[in-house]
């Protein structure tokens, strides 16, 4: 006769061949892997496209555009390849740097402010990515983020990038060189008809061999002069007082 401890174990070898693993079990935990993976990647790919979106509510923004499609184009629909995998994302991106507290605002980087137009003061913003680096400046009362005059540098390595860029503006036969207190530079209107916008008037100065400063003054601010000629003259007064401290 079979003791309580031989019928204890043959209850338990009975329960236990029972808990079989259902057929689909293998599929249903990868299916739920890559889901969870592909979740992860479309989280990390949105960080991406928020952290690359300029921010419509700060108008002193910089930028290099490429080349879009034509304007209408429909969009067709394709095969879409696997995303790579988390580990080969590249990283979010970060707020650009800064040159810090410039004070007056008439030094930074390599270069020294020597004429501002009137009750324009520093407008506490810049960007610094090394070889090219900007500020602007406003009035006080204006809206922060805004700017009535920017002042963008270009140096060593990014001065190659400038020439290409003004290249295409002598081709497309846009703007004209100048002389300014006995530097060759480059005067045009950028940007126009962008968004509405009439323009932005921008001097292009050398300041040393590896060395250009880009002035340039917003469309609201070209409103307070009298005329093209009177835009210029005052573009032409800030680049003959900048000096290069490279």
């Amino acid at each position: 006769m079979p003791t309580l401890e031989d019928q204890l174990r043959q209850l338990m070898t009975d329960e236990t061949a029972r808990l079989r693993a259902a057929p689909d079990l293998m599929e249903r935990v990868v299916r739920a892997d890559r889901d969870r993976r592909r979740r992860a990647r479309a989280a990390v790919v949105a960080a991406c496209v928020a952290a690359s979106v300029i921010a419509v509510g700060t108008p002193f923004v910089y930028l290099n555009t490429g080349s879009a499609g034509p304007a209408g184009q429909r969009a067709t629909t394709s095969a879409v390849p696997e995303p790579p995998a988390i580990d080969d994302l590249p990283p979010v991106r970060t707020e650009p740097e800064d040159l810090g507290d410039l004070g007056d605002g008439r030094e930074f980087g390599h270069v020294r402010v020597g004429y501002l137009p009137k009750r324009l003061v520093w407008g506490g913003s810049s960007v610094d990515n090394g070889d090219s680096y900007s500020t602007s400046y406003f009035y006080k009362g204006d809206d922060e983020g805004s700017y009535r005059v920017g002042i963008f540098m270009w140096e060593k390595t990014a001065v190659s990038d400038l020439e290409e860029r003004l290249q295409r503006y002598r081709d497309e036969e846009e703007g004209q060189d100048v002389t300014v207190g006995g530097r060759s530079g480059y005067l045009i209107v950028t940007n126009v008809g962008e968004d509405g916008m009439a323009g932005t008037p921008t001097l292009f100065l050398k300041l040393a061999d590896q060395q250009w400063a880009e002035i340039f003054f917003s469309p609201v601010y070209v409103k307070e002069y009298s005329g093209p000629e009177a835009v210029t003259a005052e573009l032409k007064k800030i680049g003959e007082g900048l000096t290069s401290t490279l």
